[in-house]
């Protein structure tokens, strides 16, 4: 197999409506694969589906466990078991540490960390059962450095990072690859609203939001979803096979 043949591949991909997720599935979807998009907003869902008749989309909060269990037998039931998953879904909110509430730490460690293991948990016996498999989380620069006001997303990413090598460790004799693709800031609806919260609080303009962003890319610039789903890519064919329990920098050069 190589990257332009996952025939006969089935992969799920959370948080594929929109963004990230929406570039992965296209991108998985084009190599061959039938792909499984889930998330809670059914519109962007569907959008995306529309535009490939092997894009399939499922509503699934990836924080409700017996939701990501109902998918699993659902799509799998319709289209076989899944070989690839792809921990997509997330969120992050800023506020100061110590004006962080118990509900916005617990609802950002829910939907970062223990969704991506109830995205990817109930996968783990079916691969290790065919003796092949790609788990791919999609983290987040913030989890391999910190960063100011966004304390509970960097213990989540770190969180996630860690959970990829565990992972790793543990299914390395079984010929399934772990790793996280980590993106610096990139152009999708997470950037935006990141960036009408700081001119909400800074006053400052929606471009000089965009460019204070930008700037803590070496190369100047907001990383493109497109490039994170080639990486994705990548790392679901044979070749890489030995690459696992890896955090992968997508930031050129932010951090590695």
């Amino acid at each position: 197999m190589t990257v332009t043949n996952l025939d006969g591949k089935h992969a799920l991909v959370t948080g594929g409506g929109t963004g990230i997720g929406a570039a992965i599935a296209f991108a998985l979807v084009q190599a061959g694969a039938a792909v499984t998009i889930c998330g809670r907003r059914n519109e962007p869902l569907e959008k995306t589906a529309a535009a490939h008749d092997k894009i399939f989309a499922a509503i699934a909060d990836v924080t409700d466990e017996s939701a990501m269990a109902r998918l699993y037998q659902q799509a799998q039931a319709a289209r076989g078991t899944f070989g690839i998953v792809v921990a997509n879904a997330g969120g992050a909110q800023s506020a100061p540490a110590d004006k962080v509430t118990t509900e916005l730490w617990n609802r950002t460690l829910n939907v970062n960390l223990t969704g991506a293991f109830f995205s990817v948990q109930p996968a783990l016996v079916g691969m290790r059962a065919r003796r092949w498999g790609r788990i791919i989380f999609i983290a987040s620069t913030a989890g391999l450095k910190a960063g100011r006001y966004i304390a509970p997303y960097v213990a989540a990413k770190h969180g996630v990072v860690g959970l990829s090598r565990a992972l790793a460790l543990e299914t390395a004799k079984d010929g399934i690859t772990v790793n996280a693709v980590c993106p610096s800031y990139t152009e999708t609806p997470m950037l935006n609203e990141a960036v009408r919260r700081i001119v909400a609080t800074t006053e400052r303009s929606e471009a000089d939001a965009r460019a204070a962003l930008a700037a803590k890319n070496p190369q100047g610039r907001f990383i493109k979803p497109e490039e994170v789903a080639a990486v994705v890519l990548w790392l679901c064919q044979q070749s890489s096979a030995s690459i696992t329990g890896q955090a992968i920098s997508v930031s050129g050069g932010e951090t590695w």
